[in-house]
Parts: structure tokens; C-alpha cells; sequence
């Protein structure tokens, strides 16, 4: 910028948040809680900056310390009631009650609880990298005298001048005092904040505006007050004090840590908050702990364990103690070999409930075999073996934005099979929030030819034509040629493109619409020094296709300074393109209570002008007597492009008085530099001056386009008995075109509106009675419900969809309605609550999840999703243009809608089945193996001993059971994707959680005990009666044991081939490699010192290989053991196939192209049908089967 160019004054483009004015202490809250923060700038070493004690600027994400790992990490471990449990096992295993050596006790023990921990120490490691990796980053830092040095993050303290470049971060939370432009503004990009790419104009006070370059700085001095850290990223409250005169503060000074300084050579701010202090991590909470159904179920199977775990060694105890009492009668000894006569305690006849209750303790070691101590470890590694296939799925990675799904949690993946209702946002999930201005209505007039899919979606349900203006138009007549097309700007009508608009009738009305669309925002141009090409960086969608539009009808918005916005319009006398600048004075920003935004400015004659633009909802009654010419045409107007699934906002503006301006401009600029509780409240008051008497001009209409593969998304998750609740701010009209359009409503279904548009209540409106307005809407909502019951009761055989708007929503969520509204809720076949708050989207959330007690699926794009997708069981975030927040409050981010899909029909299904097959298949090998320890400790009279040896007991959940469980829950499917997806009712096995029932839980349990049972008889009966080998020996403890144990190994792991249904190299490996582990142990272990392997001491080498029998014992075993698996199976494939069963014999019997066979199949399913499944399968084929399977 030239030197000599006039100083621009303090900037008025974000009104809202900057303004000078002497502080008002009167109605300051500086000073009191919550703002008592003083910030002593360029001078961080003074006395009373360093008796606040504010933290530095070192950041830590990390769960430990090299201190509190240790520790903290064994206390989250042995938290796990199974852990505890062990953990006391192996202290017992040092006292002489133990059955076994302390060392084989522990060491399990220590590698699932060491697994963990070297897991955790991981993933915090790499936290602390990241970590490093910030706190080491560098910034320029005033050292004194006006020198700046290079220093690290971590060492930035709270009043310290930084310096920051173009494209870098900023290192704490900074006070702009200047920047590289003359006028002090710089552009921030805030995407590591809220993940919006727009860029933001920020500015420093007038007063610090001059302070340069580096030697400015020499003797700056200056002291800000302002309020304490917080979370809010988007107010701020404070002033600063600078040469004896206080200038208020706002969020328009306010750099953010974390943000990026974009087009823009430097900037000098002051740090205010530093480290865990500043906004962005305080922002950083952690999410909801979410547990899913499955796991809480895990626990309540644990303690069951424990509870037969307890009545075991309970029962055995009292024999035991019964027996012992009885072993010694006089100098007759029943059981002589225990050497009742010289024993302490443990079979002392004389002291026998003592010697049970040591016993009691001795078989609690003994046969904690029963619980599987590694099944948690196993679970959080197949979790996160899932999560990693998720994120690696091909068919969900978008290439346009390149995202792939990403899991960011783990725990929650056997939960996406079990989805029972969506409850979904529409902009920017269901729809692409990639506004394109399509329709217009100026001065009455409809403009624009443009089609819209809502729009084909009513004509194609209608069976009639295409009408747009009232005239039939064909599909392919609004198309675009795709080397004109111009994002967001998708309008056709040669009535006013191309500069026909100056032919027009109302040519002067259309001038002033055009200018006030180029004009009314606040997007900064871009120009492209290359191609000449002017881009714009708006905060909405719908801005930016404004000024596009604006843009190619002849109003080119191509510079802003921040007194000023300059324009290339096209002359309606002369048809030339001429220049024009209007100076903006004010910024009226957008809000949600507002609901519009205007811009004061003056043009090159001198008039003052408000534009205005805003929803319908709050602009036609702010239309002046004179200024509602256009009314009735523009509602209608309105109406049709809501109709037509459209975003409306109408156009307004007047002419402003120069004493009105100074008069809202004092009271304003007052409202703007308060810092009080009311001041916003005070602000709107302010604006309330001038934002009436409007004169209208027309309204915009934009379309936002559905995503691809939404509509077939939607009807394959109808059909996969999932209900589906759509949750928007858009008008009831538009909302219900909409469900049209993504076939989440058709035709034939009948609507129950809930809405509060009764003449009576609206006389009540009018006449202000707010107590009269409450009780009247409440009564009017619950009689709609009542009413909405009854007409389900009496039309069985009808379909419903219950649309209710926001008003209504209000009294339907109170606590006395809420279980009515639910009851006719979950009767209908889709649900759409439309003008629905970020508040309101949580509660119905909330509603659903507690009152259905099913497991609820949110979906959303946005901030205002937050509350939705945590609510939820399961929050998946859309990875859109709304920014980053509903991702980063998410559990797994997806980047369209369509791959819902996959990641519930296909990876939900897998995830669910696996988890579920897994943690049944841990229960079922445990009581096999825990079963074979209780029987042979009963058949030694309860005396406490051992079946097997040490580090048998030690290493069989660890080591040879323990890989093919993990491959079940990684690999296995019980069909492929494809199927999955042919045929979607399969899902609805995990909706109705058939495969983790507590029938299926017990059966596998019962198939435990029965494979002990048997192992542990035909060992015992087949070595019993006769010599084991040639030299006539029988067959002890040392022989019985590992015979048992290689039976046990093999049925457990042939089990686990039997239950495989779709075998991989891995399970092959895992599965035939962990029988063959055994017999590599037993010869090594069998070859270490006798007094290390006491009972296993060659024991496979010379007594077990060499012998035929121990073979022959061993496939008997297997065999008889697995009989009744094989039988029960057998029986329920031919006689009570599960709907998956008959999807697998499609596959393997070659019935893929017999069509009556899989419709068979398909209807077979349907018994187990939710509300609205048949409604969207059925009555697209054949009404009449659904009509009766209703009836039924």
C-alpha cells in the first residue's frame, strides 16, 4: 500500500464485535468471577504478572506421565473384576494353600495385564510425540528493545509480543494489535478449530494499528482485563488499557491457538492464554464413554462365572470337610495315603471346617481356569483389528475429498450391527450443503427454469409432467452443459441473464435485488493473478452462491476493504460495466434468533441504505404499509420453492434517515462495547431501530442437492427393518419434500402432521397472551397425538409417516407428553421433526435411546449435531463443508451418507456376529477345560489336587487357545458382503440380538460342560482297568493329565473349525498351528530339568508317543466330544434353518439364480420384521401380501 495513503478508520464490517468507546464501569463485569484475568502486555516479568501463576504454554494430551504409568495404568487394570481376581490368585499362589507354583500362576497374569499396558504405552507415546512436535514449534518473541527472537512454544508466557508469519499457526490464544495491512486486518483460517475452510477477517484496534514493524515495540506498554479461559470459541469479553484510555475488546481481536494466518505477511499480537488455558483445548473434552450392549452383557457373564465358580468350590468344600471329618475312627484311616494321623490342618479329621475352608481357598486357584482371563485383551484386539478393515474399505473411501471411513473408537463396532433407528440431520448429510442458486421472485415475478429433484420426485409420484412457472418442462430441459457449469450457480431464464434484466418491466426493482445480493454479505473476494478469476471465501453455502449469482447477472463484488465493498455493475442506460463503491457502515450480523443479516452502507450520492435478507418467518412482519406492494406473489412464490425442497430467504430494504443513522448508530456503538450480561439482549434492541419499515424486493430460492445414493441408501436400510427419524431446521413443507425425494416417505403413506397452525392459537399469537399460548399449544399438541393413535388403531392395514415441527416439538419432548409422543413415534413408518433446534435434536435422541431401550444411530455434518451424535449410542459425523466438529464429536466419520450402508449392513453384521461368536466360543472353552479339573478333583475325594501340571493349567487360555479365537473375531463371515447387502433382513439378527442371547450364551456353556463331561469319563474309564503300556504300568496323574489335555486341545480348536464359516489361510494357520504348539511344548518342555517340569518331564517322548493307545484315545475322544455339536447343528440346518443358515445354503447349493427360491428366502424373513419394514419392502412389489402380513 502506498505511503501516503489516508489511514482507514476503525473497521465496522463485523459490528457485532469491535467499535471503540469508553468503558462503561457502571455495567462492567471486569474484575468480578469469571473475569478477573489482567494481562500485563510486553512486560511478563513484572511483579504482579508473576503472582498470578497463569500456566505456561507446554501442552499435554497424554493419559500418563513416565511417573503415573506405572501406577495409573495397574489401577485401570485391575479395575477389571476379572483381573482383581487373578490378581489375588496369584498373592494366594505364594502361600502353601496354593495347588500349583506361584511363578505359573503370575506369569498369565502378567503377559494379558503386560499386553494391555505396552498397548497403552503405545498409543500415549505417540500422543507424547505429537505433543513434542507442538510444543517445540517456533514464533518470533519480543526480548526487549525492540529485538524479536525465534523461541520455542512451550516457552511463551502470558503478556509476551509475538510476531507471526503468513501460513503459520498460532502459538496461544493473541490479542491482534497490527498486521502487514495499513488498516490492521489480517485473515485467519480456522479449520484445526471447527473445521470450516472459509476464511475469517479479523482486526486490531485503531489505537495499536501503527505499531508496525519490530522497533515499535521498544516501549509498548499496555494492560488488558478481561475474563477468565473458557470454552467459547466465538465471544470474548475484556478491554484494553493503552495510554491512559480503555478500548473495549471482542472476538474480532481475538487470534485463536491452533488457528493459521492465510493471505496476510505478518502479525504482532499479545498473548493472553497460554497452554490448557486456551480455547481450543478447552474445547478438548473427551467424548462420552460409550460401552456397548455386548460388552456390558460380557461383565454380567463374568460374574455368572464367578458364581459357579463360587457354588464349585463351595460344594466341594463341604464334601471335602464332610469327608475329612470322617477319615479317622480310632486307628482306622479310610484314607490312610492322606495321612490324616500327622496332618496340619488341610486333612486334620480334629479341625475339619477349617480344612474346608482352606480348601475352599485352594480351589478357588484351582479351577480359576474357568474364567477366561484373556478375553478382554482378545476383545480390544479384535476391535481394533476391525476398525483398521473399516478404515481400509475401498467401496467407503471418497476420492473427490479423499476421506475413507475412519473408526475413532474401537469399542463400539459390534454395536453398528445392532442399529434399531437413525435419527438423521438433512443439510449436508442427506443433502451435499453445496448451495446452487436455481430460482428467484422479484417485484412478483418468478424467475428461473431450473428442475429440482424434488421437483422430478413429485411429478415421477404423480405420474404428470414437469412444471415450472406453470408450464410443463422436460427433466433434461434445465441441464446444464457441464463445460459452463458454474458451481453454485445453476439459474436459467433468458428473461434476465445475459443483462436482459434492463428489459424488464420492473428493471429498476431488479437492479436493486441484484445489487443488494452483491452488497449483503460478508465474503471476501480472491482474485487469481493468473486467470484474473475472482473466487469468494463466505461463511455459508448460501452466501457464497449468492454473490455467484449476483456475480453472473451483472453485479460483480470483486474488492472489500473494511470500509467498503466495490462492485462492476452493468449500467441499465448506458449497458456498460461501470464501477461502483459503497461504503459499509455497518454489519447487522446472522444469528439463529435473528434470523436475518443486514448491511448499512452509503452509496456514491450520499443515501444511507439498510439491505436486508432474512427468513420469511421474521421479515413480512417488519414490511412497512408502503413496502408490502409484492406480498401475496412473493408468499406464494415462496411457498412453491419450499414445495419444491428449496432454501427461501426474502429480500428487503429502506432508506435510512441521516439523524435515524446517528441516532442507532450512538446506541449501537453503546450496546456493541458493553461488557455485561445483557448485552446481547441490549444489541438486538439496538438493531430492532432500523430493521423495520422494510420494502420488499423478492426472495431467493437455492437447492441443495441430495447426495448420491442417498435415496437407495435409505430404502436399503427400510428394508433391513431399521427406522429411520429425520431431524432438520427446514420449513414442514420443504422437509416433507424432501422425504419424497430421498424415499423416505411415498406414495400411498399416510402423514400425521403435529404442528400449532390452528386458527385459535394463532389468535392467541396475536393477542400476546403467553400463558394462554402455552396452555392452548400443549392441549392442541396432545390431543394431535391422541388422535394420531387412534387413527393407527383403526387402519391396521395403512402405513404412516409422522411429521411434526419444532413449536410442537417443544411440548411433545415435556416430561408428562414425551411417552405418548414415543408410543406414536415408533408406530410409524418414518418420522420427520422439521424447524428443530441443536437442543431438540438431542432430546429426541435421548427419548428414542431411553424409551425404546434399542440402540440408537445419529448422524450429522454440523456443530449444531454435536449434541445428537453424543446423545446417541453410536454418533457417526459426516466429513462435509459444515466444518469438523460433528466428526470430532463423533465415534466414526464416514465422508458421504450413502456408505452407511456398507458400514452397518455389511461391516455391522460382520463386527456384530464375530464379537458375539467370539466371546461365546471363550466361555464355551473354558468350562471345557474347568470342568475337567473339577471332575478330577472330585474323583480325588475333593483332596485338592491338580489335574494337570503347572504351566498346563498356566498357558492354556495364553497359549494354545488363544489365536484361533482372534482370527473368529477378525475373518470370519458367515456370508460375503455381497449378500449381505442382496439380502438386507439379515441385519435384523443383530437388531433382535439373536446371536447373543442368553439361550445361545447357556447352550454354549452347556456344550462345554457336556465336551468336559465326556473328555474327562472316557480318559478316566479308558486308562482306568487295565496297564497303560507294555511294561504293565497303569496310568497316573502324569499320564491321565496330558492325555486329557491333548483331547482338550483338540476338541476345543475342531470345535472352532466346526463353527468357522468361511475359512482363510489365517485360520488355518492359527487353528491347526495351535495343535501342533502343543506338541512342540510338550517337547521342549518335557526336555528341561525334572525339577522345573516335575510331572512333564519326558513325559511325550517316552510315555505318550511311543504308545498307539494315546493315540487312539485321543481321535475317540475328539470324536464322541464333538458328536453332539455336529448333531444339534445337523438337525437345526434341515429341520429350523436361521435366516442366515438358508442365505448360506444359496450360496453353496448354487441357488443364487433361482429368483423363487431367493423370494422365498427373502419372505421368510419377514416374521421377524420392525415397524416400518414391510411398510417400504412390500408395498413397492405387492401391496396385498403386505396388507396381509400386517393383518397378521
Amino acid at each position: 500500500m502506498a505511503n501516503g495513503r489516508r489511514k482507514l478508520r476503525l473497521s465496522k464490517i463485523y459490528s457485532f464485535r469491535c467499535g471503540k468507546k469508553s468503558f462503561m464501569d457502571n455495567q462492567s463485569l471486569i474484575g468480578e468471577p469469571g473475569f478477573s484475568r489482567v494481562v500485563y502486555c510486553n512486560d511478563p516479568s513484572c511483579f504482579e504478572a508473576s503472582i498470578s501463576r497463569y500456566p505456561g504454554n507446554y501442552v499435554r494430551s497424554t493419559k500418563y506421565t513416565l511417573v503415573t504409568f506405572f501406577p495409573k495404568s495397574l489401577f485401570e487394570q485391575f479395575r477389571r473384576v476379572a483381573n482383581f481376581f487373578f490378581l489375588v490368585v496369584g498373592i494366594l499362589a505364594f502361600t502353601p494353600l496354593a495347588p500349583y507354583t506361584a511363578v505359573s500362576a503370575i506369569l498369565p497374569l502378567t503377559i494379558v495385564v503386560g499386553a494391555t499396558m505396552v498397548k497403552e504405552g503405545i498409543e500415549d507415546w505417540r500422543r507424547k510425540k505429537q505433543d513434542d512436535d507442538v510444543n517445540n514449534r517456533k514464533v518470533k518473541v519480543h526480548k526487549g528493545n525492540g529485538a524479536f527472537e525465534h523461541t520455542e512454544w512451550k516457552h511463551l508466557r502470558v503478556g509476551d509480543i509475538v510476531k507471526v508469519g503468513k501460513d503459520e499457526f498460532f502459538p496461544a490464544d493473541l490479542i491482534l494489535l497490527s498486521s502487514g495491512y495499513e488498516d490492521a486486518i489480517c485473515y485467519v483460517e480456522t479449520m484445526n478449530l471447527d473445521g470450516e475452510t472459509n476464511l475469517k477477517l479479523k482486526q486490531a484496534l485503531d489505537v495499536t494499528s501503527s505499531y508496525r514493524n519490530d522497533g515499535s515495540f521498544r516501549d509498548f506498554k499496555a494492560l488488558v482485563k478481561c475474563e477468565d479461559p473458557n470454552a467459547n470459541l466465538y465471544s470474548f469479553v475484556g478491554n484494553m488499557e493503552f495510554e491512559e484510555q480503555h478500548h473495549s475488546l471482542s472476538p474480532q481481536q481475538i487470534l485463536l491457538r491452533d488457528s493459521k494466518l492465510r493471505n496476510t505477511e505478518f502479525i504482532y499480537g499479545v498473548v493472553i492464554f497460554t497452554g490448557h488455558d486456551t480455547k481450543v483445548i478447552q474445547n478438548s473434552t473427551d467424548p462420552p464413554s460409550k460401552r456397548s450392549r455386548i460388552e456390558r452383557k460380557m461383565d454380567k457373564i463374568i460374574y455368572v462365572l464367578f458364581g459357579i465358580l463360587f457354588l464349585m468350590a463351595f460344594t466341594g468344600s463341604i464334601i471335602f470337610g464332610i469327608k475329612t471329618k470322617d477319615d479317622l475312627h480310632g486307628s482306622r484311616m479310610k484314607r490312610w495315603y492322606l495321612k490324616p494321623d500327622d496332618a496340619r490342618i488341610f486333612f486334620d479329621p480334629e479341625r475339619a471346617p477349617f480344612a474346608a475352608i482352606y480348601h475352599f481357598l485352594t480351589v478357588l486357584m484351582l479351577y480359576n481356569g474357568l474364567i477366561p482371563i484373556s478375553l478382554y485383551v482378545s476383545v480390544e484386539v479384535v476391535k481394533v483389528l476391525q476398525s483398521m478393515f473399516i478404515g481400509h474399505d475401498i467401496n467407503m473411501y471418497y476420492e473427490e475429498t479423499d476421506k475413507p471411513a475412519y473408526a475413532r473408537t474401537s469399542n463400539l463396532n459390534e454395536e453398528l450391527g445392532q442399529i434399531d433407528t437413525i435419527l438423521s440431520d438433512k443439510t449436508g448429510t442427506l443433502t451435499c450443503n453445496s448451495m446452487e442458486f436455481i430460482k428467484c421472485s422479484i417485484a412478483g415475478t418468478a424467475y428461473g427454469h431450473g428442475v429440482t429433484e424434488v421437483e422430478k420426485a413429485v411429478a415421477k409420484r404423480n405420474g404428470s409432467p414437469v412444471r415450472v412457472n406453470g408450464n410443463d418442462q422436460k427433466e433434461n430441459s434445465a441441464n446444464v452443459d457441464i463445460n459452463s457449469y458454474i458451481k453454485g450457480y445453476n439459474f436459467i431464464d433468458e428473461r434476465i441473464t445475459g443483462g436482459s434484466w434492463v428489459n424488464e418491466a420492473q428493471m429498476g426493482i431488479i437492479q436493486k435485488f441484484l445489487r443488494l445480493l452483491a452488497v449483503c454479505h460478508t465474503a471476501i473476494p480472491d482474485l487469481d493473478p493468473k486467470t484474473g478469476k475472482v473466487s469468494y471465501e463466505a461463511e455459508s453455502p448460501d452466501e457464497a452462491a449468492f454473490v455467484i449469482a449476483a456475480r453472473e447477472l451483472g453485479f460483480e463484488f470483486y474488492k472489500r476493504t473494511q470500509t467498503s465493498v466495490s462492485l462492476i455493475e452493468l449500467d441499465p442506460v448506458s449497458r456498460e460495466k461501470t464501477e461502483r463503491v459503497y461504503e459499509v457502515l455497518n454489519v447487522l450480523e446472522f444469528n439463529s434468533s435473528r434470523k436475518r443479516m443486514s448491511v448499512i452502507i452509503k452509496d456514491e450520492e450520499g443515501k444511507l441504505l439498510l439491505l436486508c435478507k432474512g427468513a420469511d418467518s421474521v421479515m413480512f412482519e417488519r414490511l412497512a404499509e408502503n413496502g408490502r406492494e409484492f406480498e401475496d406473489e412473493t408468499r406464494k412464490h415462496v411457498n412453491e420453492y419450499a414445495d419444491a425442497g428449496l432454501r427461501t430467504l426474502i429480500i428487503a430494504y429502506r432508506e435510512i434517515s441521516a439523524e435515524e443513522y446517528e441516532a442507532f448508530d450512538k446506541k449501537f456503538k453503546e450496546a456493541k462495547n458493553l461488557v455485561s450480561a445483557d448485552r446481547e439482549t441490549i444489541i438486538d434492541e439496538a438493531t430492532e431501530l432500523v430493521e423495520r419499515d422494510l420494502i420488499l424486493l423478492g426472495a431467493t430460492a437455492v437447492e441443495d442437492k441430495l447426495q448420491q445414493g442417498v435415496p437407495e441408501t435409505i430404502d436399503k436400510l427400510a428394508q433391513a427393518g431399521i427406522k429411520i427419524w429425520v431431524l432438520t431446521g427446514d420449513k414442514l413443507e420443504t422437509a416433507i419434500n424432501i422425504g419424497f425425494a430421498c424415499s423416505l416417505l411415498r406414495q400411498g403413506m399416510k402423514q400425521i402432521l403435529i404442528n400449532l397452525d390452528a386458527p385459535g392459537i394463532r389468535e392467541l399469537e396475536k393477542m400476546g397472551d403467553k400463558d394462554a399460548i402455552i396452555q392452548a399449544s400443549k392441549s392442541s399438541v396432545l390431543q394431535q397425538i391422541h388422535d394420531g393413535k387412534n387413527l393407527i388403531k383403526s387402519s391396521s392395514s395403512e402405513v404412516f409417516a409422522l411429521i411434526i415441527d419444532g413449536k410442537s416439538l417443544v411440548y411433545a419432548l415435556q416430561d408428562d407428553i414425551k411417552d405418548m409422543f414415543l408410543e406414536l413415534a415408533v408406530k410409524c413408518a418414518s418420522v420427520i421433526c422439521c424447524r428443530s433446534s441443536p437442543k431438540q435434536k438431542a432430546l429426541v435422541t435421548r427419548l428414542v435411546k431411553l424409551g425404546t431401550g434399542k440402540t440408537t444411530l445419529a448422524i450429522g455434518d454440523g456443530a449444531n449435531d454435536v449434541g445428537m451424535l453424543q446423545e446417541a449410542d453410536i454418533g457417526i459425523g459426516i466429513s462435509g463443508v459444515e466444518g469438523m466438529q460433528a466428526v470430532m464429536a463423533s465415534d466414526i466419520a464416514i465422508a458421504q451418507f450413502r456408505f452407511l450402508e456398507r458400514l452397518l449392513l455389511v461391516h455391522g453384521h460382520w463386527c456384530y456376529r464375530r464379537i458375539s461368536s467370539m466371546i461365546c466360543y471363550f466361555f464355551y472353552k473354558n468350562l471345557t477345560f474347568g470342568f475337567t479339573v473339577f471332575l478330577y478333583e472330585a474323583y480325588t475325594s475333593f483332596s485338592g489336587t491338580p489335574a494337570y501340571n503347572d504351566w498346563y493349567l498356566s498357558l492354556y487360555n495364553v497359549l494354545f487357545t488363544s489365536l484361533p479365537v482372534i482370527t473368529l473375531g477378525v475373518f470370519d463371515q458367515d456370508v460375503s458382503a455381497r449378500y449381505c447387502l442382496k439380502f438386507p433382513s439379515l441385519y435384523q439378527e443383530g437388531v433382535q440380538n439373536l446371536l447373543f442371547t442368553w439361550r445361545r450364551i447357556i447352550g454354549w456353556m452347556l456344550n462345554g460342560i457336556c465336551s468336559g463331561i465326556i473328555i474327562f469319563f472316557l480318559c478316566a474309564s479308558a486308562l482306568e482297568p487295565q496297564a497303560y503300556n507294555n511294561d504293565g504300568k497303569t496310568a497316573g496323574r502324569d499320564v491321565l493329565g496330558p492325555i486329557m489335555y491333548t483331547c482338550i486341545v483338540w476338541v476345543v480348536n475342531c470345535q472352532m473349525a466346526l463353527s468357522i464359516s468361511y475359512f482363510t489361510l489365517f485360520h488355518h494357520i492359527a487353528i491347526w498351528g495351535e495343535i501342533g504348539l502343543w506338541y512342540v511344548f510338550l517337547l521342549v518342555y518335557g526336555n528341561m530339568s525334572s525339577t522345573f517340569t516335575t510331572t512333564g518331564y519326558k513325559i511325550f517322548v517316552e510315555t505318550l508317543a511311543p504308545y498307539p493307545f494315546y493315540w487312539l484315545i485321543t481321535l475317540c475322544v475328539v470324536i464322541a466330544s464333538l458328536v453332539p455339536y455336529i448333531s444339534y447343528k445337523s438337525i437345526q440346518m434341515n429341520f429350523f434353518p436361521t435366516y442366515h443358515g438358508m442365505i448360506q445354503w444359496i450360496r453353496h447349493e448354487g441357488h443364487l439364480d433361482d429368483s423363487e427360491y431367493i423370494n422365498m428366502v427373502k419372505q421368510r424373513s419377514l416374521n421377524r420384521s420392525t415397524v416400518g419394514f414391510t411398510a417400504r419392502t412390500l408395498a413397492r412389489t405387492n401391496p396385498l401380501i403386505g396388507s396381509t402380513h400386517r393383518r397378521r
